[in-house]
């Protein structure tokens, strides 16, 4: 989020340039947020002009896609984010916050999400999958038990839907809960890389303790003296690192902070798409939409492993769509795979077709050109007898056949965080 916390860019690198992103577009941008209503901006608007931010559309909102200057750009952004020592810091406060309260919240939550919530120790979050009548994923979404409340992160392009068919479904729920949508009173920040524990340790209270605090927990806390702030340790890059949320108001102050460390470098959408994909992580609206099931997006680990309490009792909308009365995965005809040995980088709605060039398979839905790996990568989604790892293919990139396999992911190895023993 990526979320899953978080919405990222849609499109792909070209060629290894450093003044734009490679094959992204503000047009693109723009796709990602096609509506009518006017722009809105995060409270760190004016400071990523001042930045030297390129601003464009996105999920609503104005983000920068890069920065200009000595290390902008995103080939020099992401790889960034992957050296040790260093951490990047993002601007996600376009994705939605949300708080439930009331006795009922759990068992709440569980209609509508795929994931055991009731099971969540304090303190300790999870990625989980909105879904609809039919199976299919309406958003993906990180959860935390807060406490005395559940913490929530949803999509910023989806957020607004999803609180339309939140409501939907607590009119017709017989228990106590409340939804608290905190708007864009809270500001939200990702700091991801080697180097985020060292950066962010440094605007924690005195004694805080990061060693011991597992990859998915979170905790309310002071940031830089500021009260009113939480710490999440997750992100979307296959990096250690941190989702800080904090009064809007104190945002400029928090993120100015973290920036006075060399370590830190401001980084943008652009960077955000390509470190997220070479960890294999998917991008709502991309990889996965309302038609696509967790089993078809291999995300069906959301639900537990097998003789999980959820995968046995289902009971989330759309369980019967995608799991067996025993609590199995329904067999489904295409699946998300992972695609590399291309020799030019494979666009959304690029083709696959099976080894011999004669049968369309499947289709790409995300591609780039991998920095750390030199070399273009892509997943989308092929008919499962073509599945396999290792499983030779073809795919049609400007009108000619291209020799590729299908490969694991992620393409570059995760680093999440691991409390030492």
């Amino acid at each position: 989020m990526a979320s899953l916390a978080t919405r990222s860019c849609r499109t792909l690198f070209r060629r290894a340039v450093l003044s734009r992103p490679i094959g992204i577009s503000k047009r693109t941008f723009a796709a990602a947020s096609d509506n009518a209503e006017p722009l809105m901006k995060t409270a760190l608007y004016d400071m990523h002009i001042e930045m030297g931010g390129d601003m464009v559309p996105f999920a609503g909102y104005e983000l920068p896609v890069l920065y200009k200057g000595e290390n902008g750009g995103v080939m020099k952004e992401h790889l960034w984010c992957r050296s040790e020592g260093k951490a990047s810091l993002f601007d996600v406060s376009h994705m939605g916050q949300i708080n439930w309260y009331g006795k009922d919240r759990d068992a709440f939550l569980e209609k509508i999400v795929v994931g055991d919530i009731v099971g969540l120790a304090p303190n300790h979050g999870r990625l989980s999958l909105i879904t609809n009548e039919n199976g299919g994923i309406m958003d993906d979404t990180v959860i935390t038990n807060a406490g005395d409340h559940v913490y929530m992160v949803v999509n910023g392009a989806t957020k607004f839907g999803d609180m339309k068919h939140f409501e939907e479904q607590m009119s017709i729920f017989d228990g106590d809960v409340t939804m608290e949508y905190l708007e864009d009173t809270m500001s939200l920040l990702a700091l991801q890389g080697p180097g985020a524990a060292t950066a962010v340790a440094k605007i924690l209270p005195d004694g805080f303790d990061l060693a011991n605090m597992p990859f998915m927990t979170g905790t309310d806390t002071t940031l830089d003296g500021i009260e009113g702030c939480r710490i999440t340790r997750c992100g979307y890059t296959g990096e250690d690192g941190f989702e800080l949320a904090m009064p809007a108001e104190n945002a400029v102050a928090i993120a100015s902070k973290l920036c006075e460390d060399d370590t830190v470098l401001p980084t943008g959408l652009g960077a955000r798409d390509s470190l997220r994909l070479e960890a294999g992580l998917c991008l709502y609206g991309n990889d996965l939409d309302d038609t696509t099931t967790p089993v078809e997006g291999a995300l069906g680990w959301t639900m537990g492993g097998p003789g999980s309490r959820r995968r046995k009792e289902g009971g989330f909308l759309g369980a019967d769509k995608v799991l067996t009365p025993e609590g199995k995965f329904q067999k489904v005809a295409r699946k998300r795979v992972g695609i590399m040995g291309m020799k030019a980088p494979a666009r959304e709605h690029t083709e696959i077709y099976d080894a011999t060039g004669e049968h369309k398979i499947g289709e790409i839905t995300s591609g780039t050109f991998s920095p750390c790996l030199k070399a273009p990568i892509a997943m989308g989604y092929i008919e499962t007898k073509s599945a396999k790892v290792g499983t030779d293919v073809m795919v049609k990139i400007r009108n000619k056949m291209q020799k590729a396999q299908v490969t694991r992911m992620p393409f570059v190895e995760a680093r999440y965080y691991r409390v030492p023993e």
